[in-house]
């Protein structure tokens, strides 16, 4: 229907009712469509279902409503966008297209963004997707409940809403796209931190099959969460609230007390040393089984590319801001012992980081020994399993912040090479490279285009594409002696030419006494939990 385009912009069809969106430099933009009808009322806690149909011609102009979410802190509202537009119709999504058509067959990008599963929408300004449309990619962007509304773990719901609202919205790509000027046989899905978690999740369940062809996981592994922690969070909501645990109870909350109480109870948890928190769990039906042992030994979308990677100070984001990192480098000894227990690892481990790196700070320590547990050791080991076909990078150019260094999320103001918009510099800083942006854009627009980013597959000799930094652009395995720390067949991770002894992490007087996990709940009494 592109070609009923008139002065107000142009005009495609959607399986549920037509929508206008707008050019914007040369670029159509089609914002907040519905995919799925207002989770809210009787939907409430439940799977999504299709929207009603409309008559006429939508306006989709502006970005549709955001899903219910708390604020982040003042620490990190300072650093990090999170619009909130208000409404219930919060199933949403948007569409940049350079050529809006059925003839045009582009390939497809669909964002799913992060926020640890209870913030973030697809109307963050750093998220506009025009960069891609510009160089010939269909991009998509998507709103998906977040929190308890979508990842609360009840005995009278199904689990994992949030993530069964991403999976419609990929069937509303698969039917809609080519409307669009987009091939619904070439979508790369793509992600962040809890998107790219989402990406797993959805990679791995057998329902998605013929839906995702290409993927990139940015900062987050394929996991599934613990299911008694999710419970717990949904157990200790209900003790606030005084109701039983269940969706029933739930629903009959208000939306704004749900929210503050969530936020209240969130505070018992840390990116860095865990607690309860929410997050996608093997439901038995999207997600069969754990999506990382799916996807390394079930034969799971085996077809996919997959383009892997981290910044080299994923922790910085985590501990910097609320002045979590001072903290633990005040407590030593006892945030060691918390990391211990956060990554089930013996003393051996943070002796072994201290011995490749004697001149860093406690913090430090902590921070890399976490990610790599969490985030870096899976993505190897998911790239080890489908070698041919992975790619992997490292993110590495430090913000112009002070103290945020290469942190998690500061990549994305260069994927979609959108450093010129005010709330990228939060993050960045003022005098983002150009050229950084430019090689980290192209290098996703060709991956979805061919599903070749420009530097070799993975193989033993583990090449990883390194993104500003001052050394040569492709390094082989700069990670390799960290992750060899935790393979117990490795004795001794220094080279020849390093053979200096590990030093003992020698702990002070409480923590002889205490074990790792009253540690863990003595730092977060310290005052050094807390998600953003």
């Amino acid at each position: 229907m592109a070609d009923q385009a008139d002065q107000a912009g142009p005009v495609v069809g959607t399986p549920y009712g037509a929508v206008r969106g707008r050019y914007e430099d040369g670029i159509a933009v089609f914002r907040g469509i519905p995919y799925a009808a207002p989770p809210f009322g009787p939907r409430r806690f439940r799977p999504p279902v299709p929207p009603e149909p409309w008559e006429g011609v939508r306006d989709a102009a502006a970005f549709g409503p955001t899903s219910p979410k708390p604020p982040y802190s003042e620490a990190f509202a300072r650093i990090l966008s999170d619009p909130v537009v208000p409404g219930d119709d919060c199933l949403n999504l948007n569409v940049w297209t350079p050529e809006p058509g059925p003839g045009a067959r582009l390939p497809v990008m669909v964002w799913i963004h992060g926020g640890a599963l209870t913030r973030g929408s697809s109307a963050v300004p750093v998220y506009d997707g025009r960069a891609f449309a510009r160089d010939g990619v269909v991009m998509v962007s998507v709103n998906y409940r977040l929190g308890v509304e979508g990842y609360g773990l009840f005995p009278d719901a199904p689990a994992n809403p949030g993530l069964r609202d991403q999976f419609a919205a990929l069937e509303w790509v698969r039917d809609s796209i080519t409307a669009f000027g987009g091939d619904p046989d070439r979508v790369t899905v793509f992600g962040q931190s809890a998107g790219a978690i989402s990406i797993g999740a959805l990679l791995a369940a057998p329902r998605t099959a013929g839906l995702i062809h290409r993927a990139v996981l940015q900062s987050g592994p394929p996991e599934a969460a613990d299911r008694d922690k999710v419970r717990r969070m949904v157990r200790r909501m209900a003790a606030r609230l005084k109701i039983p645990a269940t969706a029933e109870a739930f629903a009959a909350v208000d939306r704004d007390l749900l929210l503050r109480t969530q936020a209240e109870v969130s505070k018992l948890s840390s990116p860095v040393l865990g607690g309860p928190a929410f997050g996608i769990v093997v439901d038995g039906d999207l997600v069969p089984r754990d999506p990382l042992e799916a996807l390394t030994e079930g034969g799971a979308a085996p077809d996919a590319d997959l383009l892997l990677g981290w910044t080299s100070e994923e922790y910085r984001l985590w501990l910097v801001p609320g002045g979590l990192l001072e903290r633990i480098n005040r407590l030593g000894p006892v945030a060691v012992a918390g990391a211990m227990a956060r990554c089930h690892c013996g003393p051996e481990i943070p002796r072994g980081y201290r011995a490749l790196s004697p001149d860093v700070a406690t913090a430090e320590i902590v921070g890399q020994m976490v990610t790599d547990h969490l985030l870096r050791i899976p993505l190897h080991r998911l790239a080890d399993a489908r070698a041919a076909s992975s790619y992997l990078y490292e993110f590495a150019w430090p913000s112009n912040v002070p103290g945020l260094g290469a942190c998690h999320a500061l990549e994305l103001g260069f994927v979609f090479d959108t450093g010129d918009v005010p709330e990228s510099a939060r993050l960045a800083g003022e005098g983002a490279p150009r050229e950084l942006a430019d090689a980290m854009h192209a290098a996703w627009v060709r991956f979805a285009v061919d599903g070749d980013p420009g530097w070799p597959a993975w193989d033993a000799s583990h090449p990883v594409r390194v993104f500003g930094a001052d050394g040569p652009p492709v390094e082989r395995g700069p990670r390799d002696r960290e992750l060899a720390l935790w393979d117990a067949e490795s004795v001794n991770p220094l080279t020849p030419a390093e053979p200096r002894p590990a030093p003992p992490l020698r702990p002070g007087p409480s923590t002889r006494r205490t074990a790792p996990l009253s540690a863990v709940r003595r730092f977060r009494r310290s005052g050094g939990a807390g998600r953003p």
